[in-house]
C-alpha cells in the first residue's frame, strides 16, 4: 500500500498537479472526428469527451508540466482523407500524441500511418479484429472485440427456449467481425443460423426483411451502423412478420433511440460497452456522465466514455514513464491491467482487448435497460416480441 501511495504521488508531481503551472509549450494530441457520414453520431459524442478530457487535465496541470491541446481535423468519414489527415498530424503539424478517429474502417486507416511513424494508438471507437490482426505493436484496443458484440444475447435467448437466429450484416470490417462471431458461438448455445445475409447498402434491406419473414426465425442480429440500425427498423415496422427478439449492434445503445422510432423501440436488445447509469461500479463513471451532462443537456453514450477512459489511459502512461517516448507509453500501456470508468484494461500480446466484458441492454416501456449479465442487471429480459405490433 506504502509503495502505491508513494508511486501516486510521484505521478501527481511529475505530470504537474496545479492549474497553470506550465507554460505555453503545449503538448499538441493529434485526431480527426467525423462531422459528416455515416459515422458523424457517435464521432460527435467522442469529440465532446475528449474536449472534457482536454478541459480537466489542463485543469490539473496537463502533462509533464505542460498544457495539452488537441489538433482535430474532420476526416468526413472516408478512409483516404483520414491517412491524408494523420500524415499531416504526424508529418506537419508535430502532434506529439494521438487518438483515434471512431470506427473500424477508420482506425484500420489511421493506424497504417501511426504505426508506420511509431507513435501510440488506443482505439477508443473500434472493435474490428481485422486491427490487430496486422502485426502491429503500437495500437490498443478499449472496447471487448467485435465477435463478442453478441454472446450475451445469444446465452439469453438460448436459455429462455428459443432455438434459431438470423445474421445481416453490412460488409464492413467491424460489422463482418460480429458476424463471424454469431456463427461462431451460436452452435455453441444449441441455436441455428437458418439465414446468414451480408448487404452493401439499405436498399437492399426490403428483400432482406422478405427472406426474414419466409424463414422465420425466432431471432435476428442486425450487425450494422447506426444509419442502417434506424433504416431497417423503419423497412421492418412495414412487414407483416416479427420475430420474438431482435438485436442491433449499436443503434439501440443511443439515448434518444426510443424517441427516434418510437413503438417499434420496445423490446429491442442493443449491444453496449458501458452504460450512463449510477450502478456502474467503475471509478470515476458517475463523475463523467455529470460532466458530460452539464456541458451538452445530454447522457452520454459508451462511445463517449470510452474517449474519455482512452485518455486517461494516456495520461496515466505518460506520467508513469514520465516522457512522450512513444516506445516507453507503448510498453507500460501493454503491462496494464486496470479499471477504467468503462470497466477493466487488459491486452493481449497483439494489443486486443481482453478484459473487457460488453453488456446487453433492452428498450422496455421507453427507457433502456441493463438485462445481461445478471451482476450488471437493471431489470430482468423480456421475450417474445413477436407479431406487427410489440407487446408487452
Amino acid at each position: 500500500m506504502l509503495r502505491r501511495i508513494a508511486l501516486l504521488v510521484w505521478i501527481m508531481l511529475i505530470c504537474g498537479a496545479a492549474p497553470g503551472a506550465a507554460g505555453d509549450n503545449a503538448v499538441k494530441i493529434g485526431l480527426t472526428v467525423s462531422h459528416s457520414g455515416p459515422y458523424r453520431e457517435p464521432s460527435s459524442m467522442i469529440h465532446t469527451a475528449f474536449k472534457i478530457w482536454e478541459q480537466e487535465t489542463n485543469a490539473r496541470g496537463g502533462l509533464l508540466n505542460r498544457p495539452v491541446r488537441l489538433v482535430v481535423y474532420d476526416d468526413q468519414s472516408k478512409p483516404e482523407l483520414v491517412r491524408q489527415l494523420y500524415r499531416q498530424l504526424i508529418e506537419k503539424d508535430g502532434v506529439e500524441l494521438v487518438f483515434s478517429p471512431y470506427s473500424t474502417p477508420l482506425t484500420l486507416a489511421a493506424s497504417e500511418v501511426t504505426e508506420a511513424h511509431k507513435y501510440v494508438m488506443l482505439a477508443c471507437g473500434a472493435s474490428g479484429e481485422a486491427i490487430w490482426s496486422r502485426g502491429y505493436t503500437y495500437i490498443f484496443g478499449i472496447y471487448a472485440p467485435a465477435r463478442r458484440y453478441f454472446i450475451g444475447f445469444l446465452d439469453l435467448i438460448a436459455r429462455h427456449g428459443l432455438s434459431s437466429v438470423a445474421i445481416v450484416a453490412e460488409n464492413t470490417s467491424f460489422n463482418l467481425s460480429c458476424a463471424q462471431g454469431v456463427r461462431e458461438w451460436a452452435p455453441r448455445f444449441g441455436l441455428q443460423v437458418t439465414l446468414d445475409r451480408t448487404y452493401q447498402k439499405g436498399e437492399e434491406f426490403p428483400g432482406i426483411i422478405q427472406e426474414i419473414g419466409e424463414q422465420r426465425p425466432d431471432s435476428v442480429i442486425l450487425c450494422s451502423y447506426p444509419d442502417d440500425g434506424y433504416l431497417f427498423l423503419k423497412e421492418l415496422a412495414k412487414a407483416s412478420y416479427r420475430p420474438k427478439t431482435l438485436c442491433l449492434a449499436i443503434t439501440p445503445s443511443y439515448p434518444d433511440f426510443g424517441r427516434r422510432v418510437g413503438d417499434m423501440a420496445e423490446g429491442i436488445f442493443g449491444s453496449s460497452q458501458w452504460e450512463p447509469v449510477s450502478r456502474m461500479p467503475f471509478p470515476g463513471s458517475r463523475e463523467f456522465i455529470e460532466k458530460f451532462q452539464a456541458a451538452t443537456g445530454q447522457l452520454p453514450q459508451y462511445h463517449a466514455a470510452s474517449a474519455y477512459a482512452a485518455g486517461e489511459l494516456l495520461a496515466k502512461a505518460v506520467c508513469a514513464v514520465g516522457s512522450l517516448d512513444q516506445k516507453k507509453v507503448r510498453d507500460f500501456i501493454h503491462s496494464l491491467d486496470t479499471v477504467t470508468i468503462i470497466g477493466r484494461f487488459k491486452v493481449d500480446q497483439t494489443g486486443l482487448q481482453i478484459g473487457h466484458t460488453p453488456l446487453l441492454i433492452q428498450w422496455q416501456q421507453g427507457k433502456k435497460e441493463i438485462v445481461y449479465p445478471a451482476t450488471m442487471q437493471s431489470a430482468p429480459p423480456r421475450i417474445d416480441f413477436s407479431g406487427k405490433t410489440p407487446g408487452p
